[in-house]
């Protein structure tokens, strides 16, 4: 997906939660959505998640940063080339 559509979504998906904070939710990076859902599924947290794949690891790391500085929690890293952009 382009860049700017997976912000659109993002933006639409925490805009359309009962709470409209961007601080309740947690972004990240992978090259394994399945893999990294499983790592973060402790005690039921991830119940919200959702997935999309970037046109590119740059456009991926892009996005994360972008709403890592609108108060996402996460962090950068993301391991070897990744393009799927997750939040939960």
């Amino acid at each position: 997906m382009m860049k700017n559509e997976i912000i659109a979504a993002i933006v639409n998906r925490v805009m359309g939660a009962e709470e409209k904070k961007y601080s309740i939710w947690t972004i990240g990076i992978t090259n394994d959505p399945e893999r990294r859902k499983d790592e973060h599924d402790t005690g039921n947290k991830v119940k919200h998640w959702k997935d999309w794949k970037a046109n590119s690891e740059s456009d991926a790391r892009t996005i994360e940063k972008y709403f890592l500085d609108k108060g996402m929690k996460g962090d950068t890293g993301g391991g070897t080339t990744p393009t799927y952009v997750y939040i939960f």
